[in-house]
């Protein structure tokens, strides 16, 4: 699939501008929809297949568990987080 091709197949996702910022407010919701949309989103704008490969998960779990009615284990969040170039990080309220 051609770049432009890929850049309008994604041209109804909310593509954040800044992912750092997108996925941090995500999760300072404590909203866990919240939280599974945006790494749907992430993960469907740097392609959903290539973060299979990097995951070792299946790509149909992976549209399912970061879908509208997800609920990703931990295992699955850590690893897409892995994936797109994040971990999850504790700090005190």
């Amino acid at each position: 699939m051609s770049k432009s091709a890929k850049s309008n197949r994604h041209s109804t996702l909310e593509i954040p501008d800044n992912v750092d910022i997108y996925l941090n407010e995500a999760f300072f919701s404590n909203d866990p929809k919240q939280i599974t949309k945006a790494l749907g989103v992430v993960a469907r704008t740097q392609g959903m297949l290539d973060v299979a490969k990097k995951t070792g998960l299946a790509r149909e779990h992976l549209y399912n568990s970061l879908g509208e009615n997800g609920n990703p284990t931990l295992h699955t969040l850590i690893t897409v987080l892995d994936a797109l170039g994040y971990r999850l990080k504790i700090e005190p309220k």
